[in-house]
């Protein structure tokens, strides 16, 4: 039996690649995916905080954009204050709605991360040309408000078409965040050349953690602080990447913030021994590796 395959990548056990370090010798990377997003309000796709009523969905609306008001400030504070740089995945309708909220990340020299325009939709449920276009109109925005082509990409619930892999690639991304197979970044293939994929968890992920499982603050914290710690244990073999997915509208509540802070205020601690940075330095270090070093 012949099972349907995506073809993107080939089986590479972990035991069996070749050993690397990251900068300074390292061999836990550490970043920060602080998703910035915006959404239609009326209609379209969003996460619940309670069961949604008929439209408009002002309760869930309004816990959403508590985010951008309130959320992602506090959370800007905490990075500056712990010296944590982070990876920015920003709707492009971010630009209109909240500008100010961008230019204080970028101020910060933060990582802009291309998200599509809003995560009110799905890039995966559109046809190839539809695709294409909303990768060039989001992409197109993010170019001009940062004067430099974003590196990387994470679609919208990490949703994909059969073609994405390819039309980023061709739309002149060099990494993705949407496959997360693996601790270590690995090369996918596209139809006209390499797209690499960094580790973005689905584990120590705030969405599926904290609205899917119903992950209370502290456990959350706890997971964060036991991943990083074991990682960095397995890291003694072999480079390792730990991801970690924040969004504002649930980390950036005050009580949850509070655990946050101590998850991260312990990795803080071990700053001398990993390389906390952001995805797109990641994705730049692999791309200077020899050929076959990564998988």
């Amino acid at each position: 039996m012949t099972l349907k395959a995506h073809g993107r990548y080939g089986y590479s056990p972990i035991v069996e690649r070749k050993p690397y370090a990251w900068p300074n010798g390292t061999r836990l990377a550490v970043y920060l995916g602080l998703n910035l997003e915006h959404f239609a309000f009326g209609e379209g796709l969003g996460a619940e905080l309670a069961p949604g009523g008929p439209q408009p969905d002002v309760l869930n609306y309004a816990w959403r954009d508590y985010g951008n008001r309130v959320g992602a400030w506090r959370l800007l504070q905490l990075f500056d204050q712990l010296e944590l740089p982070a990876s920015v995945i920003v709707n492009s309708a971010m630009y209109e709605y909240a500008p100010q909220l961008l230019t204080a990340f970028r101020q910060r020299g933060d990582e802009f991360v291309g998200h599509a325009r809003t995560n009110s939709e799905r890039q995966s449920t559109l046809s190839e040309a539809e695709e294409q276009r909303l990768i060039a109109e989001a992409t197109d925005v993010l170019r001009r408000h940062e004067a430099v082509h974003p590196q990387g990409w994470l679609s919208p619930w990490i949703a994909e078409s059969h073609v994405t892999p390819d039309l980023l690639q061709e739309a002149g991304y060099t990494y993705t965040l949407n496959w997360c197979a693996d601790d270590q970044p690995i090369w996918l293939a596209t139809r006209r050349g390499r797209l690499l994929a960094i580790p973005y968890p689905q584990e120590l992920n705030d969405i599926p953690a904290i609205v899917g499982r119903k992950t209370d603050a502290a456990t959350f914290a706890d997971m964060l602080v036991d991943n990083f710690d074991e990682m960095l244990e397995q890291s003694g073999t072999g480079p390792l990447v730990m991801g970690i997915a924040l969004h504002p509208y649930l980390v950036g509540q005050p009580y949850r913030i509070r655990q946050l802070r101590r998850a991260l205020e312990h990795i803080s601690e071990h700053r001398s021994r990993i390389w906390i940075t952001r995805s797109g330095d990641i994705a730049s270090f692999c791309k200077a590796l020899p050929p076959g070093v990564v998988p």
